[in-house]
């Protein structure tokens, strides 16, 4: 009676000793303390916060998962063909993201590879503003009354108000502010780029929206976004070409028969 006594306060001080690095033992089987790391660090990234509670959601969470797949490998799944290949997609998958993420890590986006991106974008990227003002009237015959009026000298700004149909700009005298051509529908894009400075179309340009009498303002580069604005996609940007060209090395080295 005294070696039974003996031997379960051995194993009372034993199995904590065994599982001091477990977050808990499912039959025997460990679920390793990093395993929840590893998952908590992974839903902290979606935007959840590290609490107790988390935590304790974590570790049932694997638990659960642990007694499935337990029960999973008793009933033999694992040995279905189906899942055997399905298994082996897994592996493959997590192999190869695993591959991507040590190859980034080996070949970081270096600063001058961001500004040479950068600058490459930004000159092909070249864009006109154009500030115009416009007046928008249902009838072909009513746009022909206002190019008439404009003629005779009253103001585009006065007409504007009195007679645009364009609830945004009318009340401010037909004033559109800055906006690059392709902002607006094709005829009236194509009508306005057609203009110099201070000029007014002289014959009524018809849209979607009715007949437009438009006056170009003037022009300008378009502005481009700071570098730091754009950094973080422009990084992304580069990594994924990065990869694709290591993919593309890899496979021109392998032998496929």
């Amino acid at each position: 009676m005294k070696r039974i006594i003996t031997f379960m306060a051995a194993c009372a001080v034993a199995t904590p000793l065994f599982a001091q690095n477990a977050a808990a033992v499912v039959n025997g089987q460990e679920i390793p303390n990093a395993q929840v790391e590893e998952f908590v660090k992974m839903m902290t990234e979606q935007g959840a916060p590290d609490t107790p509670k988390l935590r304790e959601q974590v570790r049932e969470e694997l638990i659960n998962r642990t007694v499935m797949v337990q029960a999973a490998e008793n009933a033999g799944i694992a040995r279905k063909p189906d899942v055997q290949t399905e298994l082996e997609l897994a592996r493959q998958s997590v192999l190869i993201r695993g591959l991507f993420n040590d190859f980034l890590a080996k070949h970081p986006i270096s600063d001058d590879q961001l500004n040479a991106e950068y600058e490459k974008i930004k000159a092909s990227s070249q864009q006109e503003e154009y500030r115009a003002h416009h007046i928008l009237v249902k009838e072909e015959d009513e746009a022909k009354a206002v190019i008439d009026r404009l003629k005779k000298g009253e103001t585009f700004e006065a007409v504007a108000k009195e007679a645009s149909l364009d609830p945004g700009s009318g009340a401010n005298g037909g004033d559109l502010g800055w906006a690059s051509a392709d902002t607006y529908v094709q005829p009236f894009s194509e009508a306005l780029t057609k203009l110099k400075k201070g000029e007014t179309t002289q014959a009524p340009v018809q849209s979607s929206f009715g007949w437009h009498v438009i006056r170009l303002d003037d022009t300008r580069q378009a502005e481009f976004p700071p570098l730091e604005q754009v950094k973080p996609q422009l990084e992304e940007m580069l990594r994924q070409q990065a990869l694709a060209k290591y993919q593309e090395d890899l496979r021109k080295a392998a032998k496929v028969q």
